[in-house]
């Protein structure tokens, strides 16, 4: 049953992805600013302009605009770039890799932190140590991740200098990758030096990332836990003599861990969305770094192949949670 669940959810991804497609190419034609008039140098004539705008297809009505479009992603094709003036597809695989694995790296961080939080709030219930995760919590969720990175690169970057504030690697580092996936490749390659140049220019950013949904996470693991423990199968569990730290990890914690899933498939988007800012904030070549360049520049194209690349992460991320629920909640697998 889980299997046809799954295969349900994703079905849906396609008209999701339809519409997201319309409302982005409607949104991009209608808003003020014409991308072509960026484009042309100052003594262009009008004929140039126009045979530029035939170019790109922006002569047209929309609905055939966007029927073209389609059918060109249809092939794989997204366009070429107004501002770049590359393939949008190459553009947008380029910087992926470098957004996923930092992503990723921040992702870890967030789960990891979050869970050991609210566990230990909940292990020394009443006492300081949960005055103090709520203190963390309170203090992650109020202070956004683009203020984070911001006082990082001032406090770690220029105050006392001790990791990189910009980039993905040391321009000085000799490394000759097959793929984009710099930090998965050099790890299965055994570059580890290239691993801890990758990672320390990841910490920053990826902390900035990791911090509010640490802090968003400890707070729901500790409100699913309380809740958990005060459950009658946790209280079978202390007549049969378990310790408290076996009852919280082997009993308690799997029910307790629902809330938490849904509310990290749900904060990953938004940390997916923040490394817009992020990667800029740190000068990251990711797809967040390009989208800020693609906007400023109105760059139709770049901009549509973008959206709909940060359209399927989100869907992908979805479907995750969704089969995470399947492993977690046999209700789920019951139908």
């Amino acid at each position: 049953m889980s299997a046809v669940y799954l295969l349900k959810r994703l079905l849906w991804a396609v008209p999701t992805l339809f519409g997201v497609a319309v409302i982005v190419f409607v949104l991009l034609r209608v808003v003020p600013g014409d991308p072509i008039a960026m484009m042309i140098p100052p003594g262009a004539s009008s004929a140039d302009v126009d045979n530029l705008r035939a170019f790109y297809g922006l002569d047209k009505p929309i609905v055939v605009q966007f029927g073209a479009w389609l059918a060109d992603v249809a092939r794989g094709d997204f366009g070429t770039s107004i501002s770049l003036r590359q393939n949008v597809m190459k553009l947008v695989l380029g910087r992926l890799p470098a957004t996923i694995e930092l992503c990723g790296f921040a992702m870890s961080g967030a789960v990891t932190l979050g869970l050991l939080l609210g566990v230990a709030a909940v292990y020394w219930r009443r006492r300081w140590p949960e005055t103090a995760v709520d203190g963390f919590a309170g203090l992650g969720i109020a202070i956004p991740d683009f203020l984070w990175g911001l006082l990082f690169i001032l406090v770690l970057g220029v105050l006392w200098p001790v990791l990189p504030v910009s980039g993905r690697i040391d321009p000085r580092t000799e490394f000759d990758p097959a793929t984009q996936f710099y930090f998965v490749e050099a790890l299965f390659t055994g570059r580890f030096d290239v691993v801890s140049e990758l990672a320390m220019h990841m910490v920053l950013p990826a902390a900035a990332l990791a911090l509010p949904l640490a802090a968003a996470l400890a707070r729901v693991m500790k409100g699913s836990l309380v809740e958990a423990m005060n459950q009658d199968y946790v209280m079978l569990a202390r007549v049969k003599g378990y310790s408290r730290a076996r009852i919280i990890w082997r009993v308690a914690l799997r029910n307790a861990l629902i809330p938490a899933v849904t509310l990290t498939g749900v904060q990953f988007t938004f940390l997916v969305g923040g490394t817009v800012l992020i990667e800029t904030i740190f000068s990251y070549p990711g797809i967040g770094n390009l989208a800020i360049g693609a906007v400023a520049q109105r760059d139709l194209p770049l901009i549509q192949g973008l959206v709909l690349t940060f359209a399927v992460l989100f869907i992908a991320i979805n479907l995750a949670v969704d089969a995470t629920y399947t492993v977690l909640d046999p209700r789920v697998r019951a139908g």
